[in-house]
């Protein structure tokens, strides 16, 4: 899948979450969108770095220590 693939995802389902408002304005979209999708992210990063921290802080260009934080708001820390 390509970056491209993932905006028209995202759009996608953006544009359906506002046609299920159905004229009801949103409220904290912003911190929404971002842990509904930092979560999955996290747990795919994870997955493929193999639970190595340091190395998923790197692909991710995050801080091992706010990677650390992410995981544990998360509840993906094992």
């Amino acid at each position: 899948m390509s970056k491209k693939q993932i905006e028209e995802c995202v759009r996608n389902s953006l544009e359906g979450y506002f046609k299920d408002l159905r004229g009801t304005e949103p409220d904290g979209m912003y911190d929404m969108l971002v842990r509904i999708v930092e979560k999955p992210l996290l747990e795919v990063v994870m997955q493929q770095a193999e639970q190595n921290q340091s190395r998923a802080a790197l692909w991710l260009g995050l801080n091992r220590n706010t990677l650390r934080k992410k995981l544990v708001e998360h509840k993906l820390l094992k």
